[in-house]
């Protein structure tokens, strides 16, 4: 009986040596059955986890980076698309690695373990997680890039775009300010970006006295307008007649820039209205101060309101 027992322990040893391949068959003698096992899904594990990451590193990736190439990304946009590629491929050989290593079940365990904690964290980080929505909305939809003019909150606020992430936009203001906008501020609202397009449509409007001839300064707004070098000829500038205030006649004078930026567009409108101005005093063309009138009567200290007969 004895010896019939240690048999079927030395065959069942031995068909557990069977078991644990090459590696385990190799580390058996030196740790044993059960070490050998635990020692052998280790290795399998490392083995796989690093031959996964090298070929993501050295294939996957190298093929993401041309895809946005040909697609023509900026450099800002692949940054954080390239990162979520990153995590991908870690993930993908975690999980394949854990399989080679035959951890199946503890993966399935962790896979639980990591959707629980996953909505944990998504409840408690809802902002978060919105603005990392809308910040992948920023890449697709590219309202605006970096360098660009934008406005946003009907104008309360505007500045040009230094970095754009997955979560924050950063902002420089025209008083050298540094706005963290978080992206979902940018998504909700309507944001304007005046230098998307190729040209700029400026608007000024010119007050000249009634006494003053209209088409005189209508000339004139539309000859220094042709006159500068930055205002495009086509579309040409226009100037219409849009208001008729207590002390003047307004000439709204429509003109385009190309290629426009904040620093152009602030140069421009300067310099064109200086040279307005100046052939308006040359020619003898006025633009009236606003008239403010008084109502009621003025008292003075110790002696009788003025326009009240004294008693």
């Amino acid at each position: 009986m004895i010896g019939a027992s240690a048999a079927t322990t030395l065959l069942q040893a031995g068909e557990g040596a069977q078991d644990l391949g090459p590696i385990g068959q190799g580390l058996e003698p030196l740790l044993g059955g059960a070490l050998a096992g635990t020692a052998a899904g280790v290795v399998r594990f490392a083995i796989a986890f690093v031959a996964i990451w090298m070929i993501g590193r050295l294939l996957v990736l190298p093929l993401v980076r041309r895809g946005f190439d040909r697609r023509e990304l900026d450099a800002h946009a692949q940054k954080p698309l390239l990162k979520l590629t990153q995590f991908g491929l870690l993930f993908v050989a975690v999980a394949v690695a854990f399989g080679f290593g035959g951890y199946g079940n503890f993966l399935v365990s962790m896979a639980g373990i990591a959707a629980a904690g996953a909505l944990a964290v998504g409840l408690a980080l809802q902002n978060v997680i919105s603005n990392f929505v809308a910040g992948v909305f920023i890449f697709t939809d590219r309202p605006f890039k970096i360098g660009d003019w934008i406005e946003w909150d009907n104008g309360e606020h505007a500045g040009v775009v230094e970095d754009i992430s997955l979560r924050v936009t950063r902002v420089r203001t025209f008083d050298n300010e540094l706005l963290t906008v978080p992206n979902s501020a940018l998504t909700e609202n309507t944001i304007k970006n005046p230098v998307d397009a190729d040209k700029l449509r400026m608007k000024f409007v010119f007050g000249i006295g009634y006494s003053d001839d209209i088409q005189q300064a209508t000339d004139i707004i539309i000859e220094e307008a042709k006159r500068h070098p930055d205002i495009m000829d086509d579309p040409g500038p226009s100037v219409r007649l849009t208001e008729l205030n207590d002390s003047d006649v307004g000439l709204q004078s429509r003109f385009w820039i190309a290629t426009p930026s904040r620093a152009d567009f602030v140069r421009i409108k300067g310099e064109y209205i200086t040279e307005v101005k100046q052939r308006f005093d040359e020619e003898g063309i006025d633009i009236p101060y606003p008239v403010r009138t008084l109502e009621g009567g003025l008292a003075l200290e110790g002696s009788a309101a003025v326009g009240q007969p004294a008693e």
